[in-house]
């Protein structure tokens, strides 16, 4: 998030009510893991790296969400909200560990990732086994224990509402984390498919970004601070369609920075999505014009070079340089564009109060028009 907008996150005690609560929680598992054993205690540790370096943007939609439905800074419904924050950034964590051992990430905001400082450490210490499957096993536990540790601060967040308010906020909860596991396993299919349609690839990568990460980094936190100040359906569907297309851009950008972007900014090494194969629109963008012109020289380099594990930078460089060659990079950009009007006229349509309209749309622009 750009840090003119980083404010929005420390408004209104946000930033340190999440923080804190993010902080009771690791304290919590150092002291259970630590009674059950010693050689438990890196797993807190890891688990506290991981949450430290969140932007807190999917709390904060849910806050200022939360506002902008008639929620009021200092009731006693704010501790849910910010409990309701802290959910969200627990399972964004557990997303991470479990994501980046899929994907064989190497690094995560500018670190190595869990699986891999695991792996590293079984080696250094002349451990028997496969290193890289130690290394594999202990980032899915931390993502286990993040999962639990977002379903109770949930529990507590909504344990003091009244029931259908709890009810409603625990079904947008319950429907977003069913729906990024389904995003994610369509991802890992969409990977194993060939190269033979670049409509359907699209398709399928469209549906991956509705359903593994728009809805969840965006739509789902908009509606669950609605859901929160008990707003009724015409609201909650008002939020959806604000959410959507927004958190459709947000990752649409985040696949342009996963090619294009600063690695010092980014903290992933430029080319990572390109070597995992990930089924972009950007390559089925790209894969498609190449087809349309008889391009046969690059379909053959994107079919054939697109999932390369050992792609080189030269290899990388060649892949980006033909995605900007097709004019796959500016569709997409015509296409984050076209997604980012449609949502700042539905927020505009919603009429919601200030300051929580303009902390919204503050909040849209940082996720759209961002460089990490």
């Amino acid at each position: 998030m750009p840090t003119a907008n980083a404010a929005l996150v420390d408004r209104e005690n946000l930033r340190a009510g999440i923080d804190a609560a993010l902080a009771r929680h690791v304290a919590a598992l150092r002291g259970t893991a630590l009674a059950i054993s010693p050689d438990a205690s890196p797993l807190a540790d890891a688990v506290e790296r991981m949450l430290a370096g969140g932007k807190r943007l999917r709390a904060a939609f849910c806050y200022w969400s939360w506002r902008a439905h008639g929620g009021v800074p200092g009731d006693d419904r704010e501790v849910a909200v910010l409990r309701a924050g802290a959910a969200l950034e627990l399972f964004q964590a557990a997303a991470l560990f479990h994501d980046d051992v899929m994907d064989d990430s190497s690094t995560r905001r500018g670190l190595p990732t869990a699986h891999r400082v695991f792996a590293d450490e079984h080696v250094a210490a002349g451990r028997r086994g496969g290193s890289r499957r130690f290394g594999d096993g202990v980032a899915i536990l931390l993502g286990d224990l993040a999962l639990i540790a977002s379903d109770e601060e949930m529990s507590r967040a909504l344990a003091g509402l009244p029931e259908p308010v709890a009810r409603g906020a625990r079904s947008v909860y319950e429907l977003m984390r069913t729906e990024v596991t389904i995003g994610q396993y369509l991802d890992l299919v969409a990977q194993t498919m060939p190269w033979d349609d670049p409509a359907e690839d699209e398709r399928r990568a469209r549906e991956v970004v509705r359903t593994k990460a728009a809805r969840y980094s965006v739509e789902h936190p908009i509606v669950l601070g609605a859901a929160l100040a008990g707003a009724d359906e015409d609201a909650l569907a008002g939020c959806r369609a604000v959410g959507l297309p927004l958190g459709e851009a947000f990752q649409l950008r985040d696949d342009l920075l996963g090619v294009l972007g600063d690695p010092s900014t980014t903290g992933k090494p430029t080319g990572d999505d390109l070597r995992e194969g990930k089924r972009t629109v950007l390559v089925a963008r790209a894969l498609a014009r190449a087809t349309e012109t008889g391009d046969t020289d690059a379909v053959a380099t994107l079919t054939g070079r697109v999932g390369d594990a050992d792609l080189d930078a030269d290899g990388v460089a060649e892949l980006t340089a033909l995605l900007v060659r097709t004019g796959a990079v500016a569709e997409v950009e015509e296409l984050i564009e076209e997604l980012r009007e449609q949502a700042f006229a539905q927020i505009e349509a919603q009429g919601w109060p200030e300051p929580a309209r303009s902390a919204l749309v503050a909040l849209a622009r940082a996720a759209v028009d961002r460089t990490a």
